[in-house]
């Protein structure tokens, strides 16, 4: 296992040229100190857990001193906002260290959130609040656990200084750890600035690090765009699947890898609403939970126009024509996972729809429809028909229901098991994430933030010695959102 000074560090992308970056190190702070420190994340860069226990750490990871071996970068990108193009963004908060190779041989971005300004701060403080950095902690932890891709954080770390927004907040800063940083918005970047040579760098240097099986094919470009593709759409029918809603889709928060990426005002479904967005600034819902697949297609489209020098418009076009029918497929094949159905046709596709509009007319929480479901039809829950204000209409959806489950002639305590490993008991819901950021910005009480670290890891199963462990009563956090609290909605500067 790796020391803080014997990290194995590569620098790909500092080695593309001053063009794609400013090379920065991090302010220094004040008083640094640890938040939460994740083991499991840990694991992911080789370090030796040994290592948070050393004053050094919140030193280096605080920005205090720089990490021996790091090459600090603010990368350079624009995007869309909201559909409107915006060419100055780039890392206005924070700075690539450089990736650090672990045992297996896989790379893992190292990145501080909130370490000061750089040339592309556009006026700000470069800093970070200990809201926003708790929210995305906690918001990478929860969609790992569900086994979507994401970003990771190994720590918070606090500070001794105030961070301005609508109020004077806690700073803090966020160790972020990506399996790539290059989004969407890094190709319009130099597109807009009719740079096509630094696309196609840039183009080869997604490739080399991260598809390397491609690189010797005559149409790599093409094959390129298919699997940013296949992974976009993929991703987001995971997001579908289990009630996740993004909130900030904007072409600088799309990777090239089809990981989650940046945690703003996301939130989990409580009660299922399609037009749901937790992003209060979104007024008009292009982010809402029922339009995720259509604004990926959309994203998807403005990266194919970055390209249209490699690729011709007309084979990008053909490959975007494809995207509606992959993410049906994937989407499918989720949903037949949580009703615990194989047989994959229109009659599982109809009930999908029809399902969803008695879950909407009946205002029910997604993820506690699809947990206690698993019993059926040995039983019909008493708390499942207490969710439905009229309960003929639940029965005439099971009736359907039944009816798929018996072609199949599944064992049903199998059939059980299974829907319980894709449909959680916990979820992130964003009124138990305040709850902890409360307890962390006015007690300095960091212990909720650990225990629902604890809890995510594996939001599928109870877990009675660690629940003991760490104080996790079950029952709170797997009971629905409370009326008061139902459909939260936060700013994009939380």
């Amino acid at each position: 296992m790796a020391t803080l000074e014997h990290f194995n560090w590569t620098h790909s992308f500092f080695e593309l040229g001053p063009d794609f970056f400013q090379a920065k190190s991090p302010d220094p702070v004040a008083a640094p100190y640890i938040i939460d420190a994740n083991p499991e994340a840990a694991t992911l860069i080789g370090l030796d857990l040994a290592e948070f226990e050393r004053p050094e750490f919140v030193e280096y990871f605080s920005g205090n001193r720089l990490l021996p071996g790091a090459q600090p970068l603010a990368m350079d990108y624009s995007g869309h906002q909201f559909g409107l193009y915006n060419p100055r963004l780039g890392d206005g908060r924070g700075l690539l260290l450089g990736a650090v190779q672990n045992g297996s041989g896989h790379a893992w971005d190292v990145y501080l959130k909130g370490c000061g300004p750089t040339r592309f701060a556009r006026g700000f403080d470069g800093r970070a609040t200990l809201r926003a950095s708790i929210r995305e902690y906690l918001g990478g932890e929860a969609v790992h656990g569900l086994g979507i891709p994401t970003t990771r954080s190994l720590a918070v770390i606090g500070i001794g200084e105030l961070v301005f927004r609508e109020t004077p907040q806690p700073g803090a800063l966020l160790v972020r750890l990506s399996d790539s940083h290059v989004r969407f918005g890094s190709f319009e970047n130099f597109h807009y600035t009719n740079r096509p040579e630094a696309v196609t760098q840039l183009a080869d240097f997604v490739i080399q690090r991260h598809y390397p099986d491609i690189a010797n094919e005559a149409n790599k470009y093409q094959l390129l765009f298919r699997t940013v593709m296949h992974k976009t759409a993929r991703l987001i029918a995971q997001w579908q699947s289990v009630g996740f809603i993004h909130g900030v889709m904007n072409t600088d928060n799309m990777t090239l890898t089809g990981t989650t990426f940046d945690y703003g005002p996301f939130g989990f479904m409580d009660r299922f609403n399609p037009d749901f967005t937790p992003n209060q600034t979104d007024g008009h819902g292009r982010y809402a939970f029922g339009r995720q697949a259509e604004i990926g297609h959309w994203n998807l489209t403005k990266l194919g126009e970055t390209l249209t020098h490699l690729i011709a418009p007309e084979i990008i076009t053909e490959e975007l024509e494809q995207y509606q029918t992959v993410f049906n497929r994937y989407y499918l094949e989720l949903m037949g996972g949580k009703l615990g159905l194989e047989i994959l046709d229109s009659e599982v596709a109809g009930l999908v729809g029809t399902l969803f509009q008695k879950l909407y007319e009946h205002q029910v929480d997604y993820t506690l429809f699809f947990r206690r479901l698993a019993d059926f039809p040995r039983e019909t829950p008493a708390n499942l028909r207490a969710m439905f204000n009229d309960p003929a209409d639940l029965d005439a959806l099971l009736d359907l229901y039944r009816k798929l489950i018996e072609r199949e002639d599944p064992d049903l305590d199998d059939r059980k098991e299974k829907m319980n490993r894709v449909n959680p008991r916990f979820i992130l819901r964003n009124y138990l994430l305040e709850r902890a950021i409360d307890q962390a910005m006015k007690q300095s009480d960091y212990s909720e933030v650990e225990r629902l670290r604890i809890l995510l890891q594996d939001p599928y199963n109870d877990r009675p010695e660690i629940f003991k462990r760490y104080g996790i009563d079950p029952e709170l956090y797997a009971a629905e959102t409370p009326d008061s609290h139902v459909e939260m909605r936060l700013s994009c500067s939380a």
